[in-house]
């Protein structure tokens, strides 16, 4: 009985313990500076109770059951759970966690843990971008983002960088969107130190952005303080040397004599060169117009810190850089200063705000195409000398087999005078007011405005009859402003419902306007014939009679959108959402000018299921799946209205005189050109998350394409000065590929860290339609006086390069009388010259026998990248590849006395001496004709840096007040292997349509480095 009795005291005693409620307060700090935390989540586990900290980190949870579990979580720190025994009041330090930082994914409009993440998304972090030390921010995309192939235009101080997400999708602007916290900017003008994280949209995801998210998104988020954090002081620093990283093996100077001698009795024309002997090596233009040892620096200083209230991040950076060639004359300079504050005004109210300030100059020389230096270096004949007897620029002769465009490139650069800079101010203000405890309302304004000069001076110079003389000196200047602002409004909402479900909506409205103007003058007859005395205020002369020195515009454009967003999941494994955005832009006309951009996308996390809690392999497998239709307005203003912005001739009272005309042909159907995007995914973690493994198949197709200047009927005048065809809605082009990427990490040892990472993409692109009278778009030149190379076709690669394809040399007379006619083509073929391929067998040689010769797009493209740390001691390499793009061989003057490159030392000579390069004569051929013979594969593999660093060990440091420091030593561009014969196998003009053309590319410096990382 007394058993039964104390049995039945302590079920009675145990059921009014388990059915007791209390109340529980705390405080929650961080762990490593004691400071307290405000906004942590401190919720009930399995129930919707829950409530956040204030500034000074307490919270407070009425009615909570004893025995229950509290889960307290904080961004970018490890989650705790405790149970709750009784009323205490609870001491909790968080501990901040690095991997958790990076789970945060920005999306638009919001952000959300990667594992919930629906979309093609990809990160690179603020320690990729210290490992790269890129000059620019583009750069640290290059193989570190599958998907993403990043091209330089020249490796000039400052050329422009082209950023391609998943192919070339239009002819027109291929560039991704750029928002950096949160408005619309520019990468070029950042400093690479300043950002925290760099995240890439590529497929449906970007839907949030509409009209302008048609070519990917790239979100940019810049560092920022902490909030309770104790002041963190930083000072980066490198300098560095630059040298070419190729050289092209041209003939020397006997070399040279001995091949034009042949060329000329070829062509039964008396030997140039009568004694060769004493000719040597001669010049190597190259090396006189590239520098080693050239010089880059780089300062970066920040500081951040917060109390309870206010967080705050204030940094300044300063980069020079000179060219490898001209160093005095080609350079940039790029100064940032950045503050960023965030503020909690109230418990409803913060604020924050991001403004940087960017100061660019830069000095170049002419860099690119016919007549730029590195053309001239290539063509000036190795025996010609730098400098005559008098120590002037040598003169390069004016005759025929030399034209009239090749001059002396020391001389070029002498004779070089220009400058441009740029100041720009941008940044935005934005203010969250929480409504209610699930509703947060945000208001954000974004703005750009920038100011550039530039000055140019032409000095009376001569070349020696050449088309660069200059008869009259001038000075053209130019200064230009560009303004843009955007204002959003928008609200999101968050709650849990019934536990399983959880709900984000988010909507809101946006407003961009970008608006400038531009003013450009010429003045003539500078006094003194001087850079010195190089302004328009002082030019005593005008140009001539109906001759305009001055020229200005202005625009103004506009977009008004509404967007809305749903996420939903259930339990967290079953995920959606869904978003439409309405934009209007005034680039179309008043009937076309609105447009509906809707997106879904959706997932799940397998690895979530029950089936799935016994295998042990994966840590996360998650399906996802996106489709969705995005925007382009990407195309000149005003096109669907009529300007009088050409020139026309009229006849009043019985004289001539100057007036104006409709420019280009309007088009008032214009509309907007779609990207529909397909994109099936799959994430898997394994091995304690050491192993990250994604996977993406893509389809973008691109319709209602907007083609600038497409051609039309030829009764329409748009060959008027100042006229041009209209842009219309006349094309198609569809990019299908896979990408992999896969990345390692793990903790050897206490000592030793590795981490490795490897992706792939391939890449099928396609033109779907050309809806004009050809069927076809030209672009690209080759040569002088030659048709367009490249096109856009349906069926084809966009861009392919067109023209004859070649089947070896004639050896004998026997083939030639065997062959079609190639007299079509400028001349009858002999022994030695290219046989053309007659490809419609039709017995002729003539232009229907052109035909795809290749494509500058790559099959694929690949990167590697290796960390590894063994004690204080961290090692870094990156390389990438690009697979199967083709280039035009396009830097050699088609001009018999010009220098060549070595390889003509394997020309045919007479039978069986050559199967692959033709004969040297100056007798007239179609040799020079564009054929494949022009085309190489331009597949390479670059070693894009190495960099090896030492840590002074902290126990050292810390006496001192330091947290850090690391020295460290690296090579950028260190090699690349190709078997392309020019500079850069991987540089374009960034033209869609003639892209791939290297008219002899600036090449990349390779650069040595030696840097210092301080923090305090």
């Amino acid at each position: 009985m007394k058993i039964k009795l104390l049995t039945l005291m302590a079920l009675v005693f145990t059921m009014m313990v388990f059915g007791q409620n209390v109340n529980v307060s705390g405080t929650v700090i961080e762990a490593s500076s004691g400071q307290p935390l405000p906004g942590v989540n401190v919720v009930v586990k399995n129930t919707s109770k829950g409530a956040s900290t204030n500034f000074d980190g307490e919270f407070t949870l009425n009615d909570v059951p004893v025995n229950s579990v509290v889960v307290i979580s904080y961004i970018g720190f490890v989650t705790q759970e405790i149970t709750i025994l009784n009323s205490d009041s609870l001491s909790i330090s968080l501990v901040e966690d690095a991997e958790s930082l990076n789970e945060v994914v920005v999306i638009g409009y919001g952000s959300q843990k990667k594992k919930e993440v629906t979309g093609a998304v990809s990160i690179v972090s603020s320690e990729t971008l210290e490992e790269l030390q890129p000059v620019k921010v583009e750069q640290a995309l290059q193989g570190t983002v599958s998907g993403v192939n990043v091209t330089s235009q020249s490796g000039a101080p400052g050329a422009g960088l082209d950023i391609r997400i998943r192919g070339i999708s239009t002819n027109g602007t291929n560039g991704p969107l750029v928002i950096i916290d949160g408005y619309q900017g520019d990468l070029s003008i950042l400093n690479p130190n300043d950002i925290d994280t760099i995240t890439v949209l590529k497929d449906a995801q970007a839907a949030i952005y509409g009209t302008v998210g048609a070519n990917g998104v790239v979100l940019i988020t810049t560092k920022g303080g902490k909030k309770g954090g104790k002041v963190k002081v930083s000072y980066n620093t490198y300098v560095g040397l630059q040298e070419t990283s190729r050289k092209l093996p041209l003939l020397n100077a006997t070399e040279y004599a001995l091949l034009l001698n042949e060329s000329y009795a070829n062509g039964g024309q008396a030997l140039p060169y009568t004694n060769v002997s004493n000719l040597g090596a001669g010049t190597d233009w190259q090396d006189e117009v590239f520098n080693e040892s050239v010089p880059i620096n780089s300062h970066d200083f920040s500081i951040s810190g917060g109390s309870d209230k206010i967080a705050y991040s204030l940094s300044g950076s300063h980069l020079y850089q000179q060219g490898i060639i001209a160093p005095k004359k080609s350079d940039f300079r790029r100064n940032t200063a950045r503050a960023s504050i965030r503020a909690d005004l109230s418990d409803k109210f913060k604020v924050s705000t991001n403004i940087i300030y960017t100061y660019l100059d830069r000095d170049s020389v002419n860099d690119f195409g016919l007549g730029s230096v590195l053309f001239n270096a290539l063509n000036t004949p190795s025996t010609l000398s730098a400098y005559d007897e008098n120590g002037d620029f040598t003169l390069v002769p004016s005759v025929a087999g030399l034209g009239i465009e090749i001059i002396n490139p020391l001389a070029q650069i002498a004779n070089t005078f220009n400058d441009y800079d740029l100041r720009k101010l941008n940044g935005t203000v934005s203010l969250d007011y929480q409504i209610l405890e699930k509703l947060n309302l945000t208001g954000r304004i974004g703005f750009n405005t920038t100011n550039s000069e530039s000055k140019s001076f032409s000095k009376i110079v001569d070349y020696g009859g050449k088309v660069f003389d200059v008869n009259r000196s001038s000075v053209a200047q130019n200064s230009i402003n560009d303004n843009d602002y955007s204002f959003d409004l928008y609200a999101t909402y968050k709650n849990n419902f019934n536990e399983d479900h959880n709900v984000t909506l988010t909507g809101g409205t946006t407003v961009f306007k970008t608006f400038g103007n531009g003013l450009f003058a010429t003045g003539y007859d500078v006094p003194n014939n001087s850079w010195e005395f190089a302004d328009i205020s002082l030019a005593l002369g005008t140009g001539g009679d109906g001759v305009r020195d001055v020229g200005s515009y202005s625009y103004d454009e506009r977009r008004l959108s509404f967007f809305t967003r749903m996420q939903y999941d259930y339990k967290g494994k079953y995920l959606f959402s869904a978003m439409l955005r309405r934009d209007s832009s005034t680039k179309f006309g008043p009937e076309n000018r609105v447009a509906y951009f809707p997106s879904v996308t959706a997932g799940w996390i397998i690895s979530d299921e029950e089936f799935f809690n016994d295998s042990g392999v994966f840590d996360l497998l998650k399906l996802r799946a996106s489709y969705g239709i995005l925007g382009n307005d990407q195309i000149p203003n005003n096109g669907y209205v009529g300007q009088l912005s050409g020139e026309a001739t009229y006849i009043f009272d019985n004289s001539l005189v100057n007036g104006t005309a409709i420019g280009q042909l309007p088009n008032s159907e214009l509309q907007w050109e779609e990207a529909k995007k397909l994109d099936i995914g799959l994430d898997i973690r394994l091995l304690d998350n050491k192993l990250d493994i994604t996977t993406d198949y893509f389809i973008n197709k691109r319709d209602n394409l907007l083609i600038a200047n497409i051609p039309v009927s030829g009764i329409t005048g748009v060959f008027a000065p100042g006229s041009s065809a209209p842009t219309v809605n006349a094309g198609g082009v569809e990019n299908r590929g896979f990408e992999f990427a896969v990345n390692y990490k793990d903790n050897i040892s206490d000592n030793f860290k590795i981490s490795a990472s490897y992706n792939i993409t391939t890449l099928k692109n396609e033109v779907t339609k050309v809806n004009n009278s050809t069927g076809f778009v030209e672009g690209g030149t080759f040569g002088v006086g030659q048709p367009a190379i490249s096109r856009m076709e349906t069926g084809q690669p966009l861009g392919y390069f067109y023209g004859y394809k070649t089947d070896g040399i004639f050896q004998n007379q026997a083939e030639v009388s065997a062959h079609p006619s190639q007299i079509d083509l400028g001349a009858e073929a002999s022994p030695g010259d290219l046989r053309f391929v007659d490809v419609n067998n039709d017995g002729e040689i003539n232009a229907d026998d052109r035909t795809n010769l290749g494509n500058p797009i790559p099959d694929v493209t690949m990167g590697l990248n290796l960390t590894l740390n063994f004690k204080n001691i961290d090692f870094t390499a990156y390389a990438f590849a690009s697979i199967g793009n083709d280039m035009v061989r396009n830097y050699e003057r088609t001009l018999t006395d010009v220098n060549r490159l070595n390889y003509v030392l394997d020309r045919w000579t007479g039978e069986g001496t050559s199967n692959s390069v033709p004969r040297l004569t100056t007798a007239s051929t179609s040799n020079n004709v564009f054929s494949d013979y022009f085309v190489e594969d331009a597949s390479y593999l670059r070693i894009q840096n190495v960099q090896i660093g030492y840590s002074i060990p902290k126990d050292v440091i810390e006496k001192i007040g330091v947290d850090k420091v690391r020295i460290y030593v690296g090579v950028n561009n260190l090699y690349t292997f190709t078997k392309y014969k020019g500079y850069d196998p991987g540089a374009t003009s960034g033209a869609p349509i003639g892209g791939g053309i290297d008219f002899g590319f600036y090449p990349i410096p390779r650069t040595y480095l030696c840097g210092l990382n301080l923090n305090f």
